[in-house]
């Protein structure tokens, strides 16, 4: 028998009670999506958010609107924080560590969301055991990430809680072993593109059938997130929500019928693949 899906996790609601500080190294836009969306939850005040823009005022100023704390130097924000999210670009995430490694202790917790960046090359260029890998994905920026995170060996209970509560802000989060996040990234992690191509299509052949542009491309999100919301919150398997609307001789079947000869269920399966397996060459 097949094992039953793994299901997100909420974040503990002690977690809320746990009063500790994080530190943004690198100001990016996944960076400011996790403290806005750290902040407005309430998981911590905004106070408790630090970052180090250097020659970004932009990035400064978004996370000014935040509240968050500005630092002048990434030394700053490690000594500043309990909870240290790497947040850089992954080309330059050994730089940064080596940099970073002689302020680093075993008080700190390290989080690091470069993707593609191995938990062993993070411990050899950090020089530290408690860590913990994230792999979220763009949704975040409207609070809808997919994250998956592996915890490091020296990671304890309460880390993986602390960090559960800040992605469980900006989505969903999901634990699994470390091995699955090339997979993950090929699923979770390029799956945004996937169905961004799949609206447009929809949108598509809207239009081609008669309805105007915006009334098309607005039908065919809210199609996508509805039908996403039905398998999300019903547990039912999206083949049985399928034929609950798949009447005989129908509109849809037709529609269906149409996809499987364009093989679209096999398409997006090799899709995944693909991702992954580039994802493995990669890293």
């Amino acid at each position: 028998m097949a094992a039953p899906p793994l299901q997100p996790v909420p974040p503990p609601a002690a977690v809320n009670g746990d009063a500790f500080r994080v530190g943004f190294i690198g100001a990016g836009n996944l960076a400011e999506s996790i403290a806005r969306g750290v902040a407005a939850s309430g998981v911590l005040p905004a106070s408790a958010i630090c970052t180090a823009p250097h020659r970004r005022p932009e990035r400064g100023t978004a996370f000014a609107s935040i509240g968050a704390c500005l630092l002048d130097t990434n030394a700053q924000v490690v000594d500043d924080s309990d909870v240290i999210v790497i947040s850089v670009k992954p080309q330059i995430v050994k730089q940064v560590l080596l940099e970073l490694k002689p302020l680093l202790s075993d008080e700190k917790l390290l989080v690091s969301i470069a993707a593609g960046v191995k938990m062993k090359d993070l411990q050899d260029w950090s020089g530290q055991r408690r860590i913990i890998r994230v792999m979220p994905n763009t949704p975040s920026a409207v609070g809808q990430a997919a994250s998956v995170m592996c915890l490091g060996e020296m990671a304890t209970q309460k880390d993986e809680n602390r960090v559960r509560s800040l992605f469980s802000a900006i989505g969903k989060v999901w634990t699994a072993e470390e091995k699955y996040f090339d997979a993950v990234t090929g699923l979770s992690g390029s799956g945004p593109a996937y169905i961004f191509l799949a609206i447009e299509a929809m949108a598509d052949g809207g239009v081609a059938a008669g309805l105007p542009r915006d009334l098309a491309l607005g039908l065919a999100s809210q199609t996508v997130l509805g039908a996403a919301t039905m398998v999300s919150e019903t547990g039912k398997h999206p083949g049985q929500l399928k034929d609950q609307v798949t009447s005989p001789a129908g509109t849809t079947i037709a529609g269906v019928q149409e996809l499987e000869k364009g093989a679209f269920r096999g398409t997006l399966v090799s899709a995944v693949v693909a991702a992954a397996k580039r994802c493995r060459e990669l890293s």
